[in-house]
């Protein structure tokens, strides 16, 4: 008994399936693909971590190096607490800061100079 086997007989083979010594497009689409979000991704990080640096920017210079320092060092460290320390520090200018604690050591300097009877 001989068996003849027709081409239409067969399923046809799935697009992802190459014949030998033929271009894989399908890895070519996905590498291609993957590199394309690689890039997304990386300008997505680098756009989130010059956040801090954006809104010290209208700031003295102490605070704007220092915030510049921060950014850097949880950019080397992939340490996120120096970039939210980076964000807290450009969103409260350091005047804020200061000068209240100046106001209250000089206020307690006065009373501390009285004399005590």
């Amino acid at each position: 008994m001989d068996t003849i086997t027709s081409s239409l007989s067969h399923d046809p083979l799935p697009f992802f399936i190459t014949a030998p010594g033929q271009t894989d497009t399908l890895f070519i689409a996905v590498s291609i693909f993957m590199v394309l979000v690689l890039i997304g991704f990386g300008a997505l990080y680098f756009t989130v971590q010059a956040w801090p640096d954006r809104m010290a920017s209208g700031m003295g210079k102490t605070q704007i190096q220092i915030v510049g320092l921060l950014g850097l060092l949880s950019l080397i460290t992939f340490n996120n607490a120096f970039w939210v320390a980076a964000l807290l520090l450009a969103a409260i200018p350091i005047s804020q800061i200061v000068l209240p604690v100046k106001v209250k050591s000089l206020r307690y300097g006065r009373t501390g100079k009285r004399r005590i009877r």
